[in-house]
Parts: C-alpha cells; structure tokens; sequence
C-alpha cells in the first residue's frame, strides 16, 4: 500500500540558536514623524524604527522584532542551565493599552 501525503504538514523552521520557530503577535504603534514619515514602536519590546511609508515602517519593525528576538534567543540558549518554566499572570489591561 502506498502513503497517503498529508498536504496540511509543513517541515517545521528552526531558528539560529536552536529550538523550533513560533508565531508571535505584538503589538505596534504608528506615530507621524515631524519631519515626515513614520515612527514606529513595538510596546511589548525594546524597539523601534522609521520609514517614509506606512508600508515601509510596518517592514521595518518586523525586521527589527525578529533580529531582536533572535540575538535574545542566543543569550538566553548560552545561559539557561536549570529548568525552563513558563508562568502565566495576570496584569492589568493599561499596560498591554500602552501609553
């Protein structure tokens, strides 16, 4: 009998410093900048980056979040020694509001 293809399973990414790649959302905020353009700022992260066009901007933080993310993930792959725990809280909706 021959194997039936599942079309629906995808090879899964992985990243430079190891482990699987995960989809994640953030939360971004568009700011017209004064001398044209945009200014861009994630609100969960660090990060924050220019461009003329809307479109471009939204590229660029999206780059900026990932090259972030993948220079943490090194750290943190050289440090971590014990045991990875995830905790989940809760916090109040004003901080994920931003400001």
């Amino acid at each position: 009998m021959g194997k039936i293809k599942d079309s629906s399973y995808r090879r899964p990414k992985y990243g430079i410093a190891g482990g699987f790649m995960v989809t994640r959302r953030f939360t971004v905020v568009l700011e017209l900048a004064g001398e044209g353009g945009f200014i861009v700022k994630c609100l969960e992260l660090p990060v924050a980056t220019q461009g003329e066009t809307r479109e471009e901007v939204l590229k660029n933080i999206k780059e900026a979040i990932e090259g972030y993310l993948e220079v943490k993930a090194q750290l943190l792959h050289r440090k971590i020694r014990g045991e990875k725990v995830e905790v989940v809280v809760e916090a109040p909706s004003a901080l994920l509001a931003g400001s």
